[in-house]
C-alpha cells in the first residue's frame, strides 16, 4: 500500500526580507519580483503613506480603489498580502470584477454599502448583504463581486487581500473594452443580444477605477 501526501499553498519566505527590485532589464523570472540586497533595504521599502488620502471619485463609476500592493510597498514581495482603500461618492459603484489570485476581506469605515458576489457555474448564486460602518464581508478568490454605495453620502472601506499582486479583472472592461476587440460574433451569441448592442457597448470608454 502506498500513500501520497500533497499540500498546496504559497511557499514561506526563506529570508526575513525580499524587497522587490523594479528592474525591467533583468532576464530572471520568478513568482514575484527579484530581491534587492538586504544590506541596502531601508524603512521606506516597508512604508506607504497614501491610504489616508481621499480617492478621486470624479469618474463614471464614482469610485476609486487605491492599492497598496507590491508595486507601492516593495517589501510585500513574497509575503502574499496587500491592502486597498476604496472610496465611493454618493451612489458610487465598484463594478463587478474579480481577483484571480486573492481572497478579499472588506471592512466598512464609513457609509453604507450593498455588496455581493456570484458563485461559480452551474448555480451562479448571488450572495449579497447591506453593510454598515464596522461591518466586515469576505469575497472569495476568483469570484465576481461588487460594492454599491446606497446612500447620498460618501463611503469608505479598507480591503485586505491574500496576494501581493492580486490581478484585477473588471468584467465590463475585459469583455467590451479589450484590445483588440472581441469579435461581435462571439459576444452577440454569448450575451444573446443584437450586434447593435455589442457595437454600442464596445464603443464606450470603460473606466478603470483601480490605481496602479
Amino acid at each position: 500500500m502506498s500513500f501520497f501526501l500533497a499540500s498546496v499553498s504559497d511557499p514561506s519566505p526563506l529570508q526575513e526580507f525580499c524587497v522587490a527590485v523594479n528592474d525591467t532589464k533583468t532576464t530572471v523570472f520568478v513568482n514575484g519580483k527579484v530581491c534587492k540586497d538586504l544590506k541596502v533595504a531601508t524603512a521606506n521599502d516597508l512604508f506607504f503613506s497614501r491610504l489616508q488620502v481621499l480617492g478621486h471619485t470624479s469618474n463614471k463609476l464614482e469610485s476609486m480603489v487605491t492599492q497598496a500592493n507590491v508595486a507601492q510597498i516593495p517589501e510585500l514581495n513574497t509575503l502574499g498580502i496587500s491592502l486597498a482603500r476604496v472610496d465611493y461618492a454618493p451612489y458610487g459603484l465598484n463594478p463587478p470584477h474579480t481577483y484571480p489570485r486573492a481572497t478579499e476581506i472588506l471592512t466598512v469605515l464609513e457609509g453604507t454599502l450593498y455588496v455581493g458576489f456570484v458563485t461559480s457555474n452551474p448555480d451562479n448564486r448571488l450572495i449579497s448583504k447591506v453593510l454598515y460602518k464596522g461591518d466586515v464581508f469576505i469575497f472569495l478568490e476568483g469570484l465576481i463581486h461588487f460594492q454599491l454605495n446606497v446612500r447620498k453620502t460618501k463611503a469608505v472601506a479598507i480591503a485586505a487581500l491574500s496576494s501581493q499582486n492580486l490581478g484585477v479583472i473588471t468584467i465590463a472592461n475585459a469583455v467590451f473594452g479589450s484590445k483588440p476587440a472581441i469579435s461581435a460574433d462571439v459576444l452577440t451569441k454569448a450575451f444573446q443580444v443584437d450586434k447593435k448592442v455589442v457595437d454600442y457597448l464596445q464603443s464606450q470608454f470603460w473606466t478603470d477605477n483601480h490605481t496602479n
